[in-house]
């Protein structure tokens, strides 16, 4: 191919980010390699795509009209990843699956009940992630298919289906905590007491104008902390049904709350899943799975 994947993938994820440094960031190399990439496409095809003279690059009028170019040619190029791996037919011998906490119990067992039957040979190894974490896992294909709390964009490199499932978060806290003899609340009261937050450990956050802080990288812990009476926290209603015990956890009345969560089932464009890979995606996506819920 006469322009490099690489330079095109730099390209379409600057648009998406916003600049040369925020495409470096999402796709773990330097801001030079991002703008020399950019920069050998724009001589490649003899033209600007960037207006470089604001703080941000803007797209030139040129530009926008490659983009959509380059945006086709990469996406044809996983559909030919995937026919590839699917003509060859290959079973993966491990298969590593990055588990959200927001996922229903219910669904992970029958999950795993259908995978032993269809691939008894093939390892399976189930980490957990959530967020930053999965996108990480997926792009140094430590994992090959992850769920995520939904979201707008992604990286290009990173595919993405909604399952057909709704998971529910509710704000909980122990019954001893003051916050749980409250009629009612509204989310910014909350800040006078210890949040419990879940923060990856790809993306730190920013606690920036909010109260004190304790956090972990997955909500199973935060669950254990909340039970313990150390603040207050937003947990997968499932995963407090399933582990808390009864009478640990009380759900605080606030405002908006329960409030329904999407998931995403993603996966690494640049390393499309095997034949096992692709039954664990289209078994998420693909069944009518029964929506929890709690009020």
């Amino acid at each position: 191919m006469r322009y490099s994947p690489e330079a095109l993938l730099a390209f379409v994820e600057t648009v998406s980010a916003g600049s040369f440094s925020a495409a470096a960031r999402r796709l773990r190399k330097s801001q030079s390699t991002i703008s020399s990439a950019v920069a050998n496409l724009e001589t490649d095809l003899g033209i600007t795509l960037f207006d470089r003279s604001a703080r941000q690059p803007v797209l030139t009028q040129q530009g926008e009209q490659v983009l959509s170019y380059v945006q086709a040619i990469l996406a044809a190029s996983n559909r030919l990843d995937d026919l590839a791996v699917s003509l060859v037919a290959e079973t993966e011998a491990k298969l590593s699956f990055v588990l959200s906490d927001t996922l229903d119990a219910d669904v992970l067992e029958n999950l795993l009940a259908g995978f032993a039957k269809h691939f008894p040979h093939t390892e399976f190894e189930c980490l957990i992630g959530e967020n930053e974490d999965v996108i990480d896992l997926l792009q140094k294909e430590r994992a090959h298919i992850g769920l995520m709390e939904a979201r707008e964009h992604y990286p290009n490199f990173i595919g993405a289906s909604r399952m057909p499932l709704l998971s529910y978060m509710g704000i909980y806290a122990a019954p001893g905590h003051p916050l749980a003899i409250r009629e009612s609340l509204v989310f910014d009261e909350l800040h006078a007491w210890r949040e419990l937050r879940l923060t990856t450990y790809i993306d730190r956050g920013d606690n920036a104008g909010r109260g004190p802080v304790w956090s972990a990288p997955n909500y199973l812990l935060l669950l254990s902390m909340a039970v313990q009476g150390f603040g207050w926290c937003a947990l997968p209603c499932a995963l407090v049904e399933e582990f808390a015990g009864e009478g640990k956890l009380v759900a605080l009345p606030v405002a908006g709350w329960p409030r329904a969560l999407s998931v995403d089932v993603v996966w690494n464009k640049n390393a499309p899943p095997g034949v096992a890979g692709r039954w664990l995606r289209e078994y998420l996506l693909n069944r009518n799975h029964e929506h929890h819920t709690q009020k």
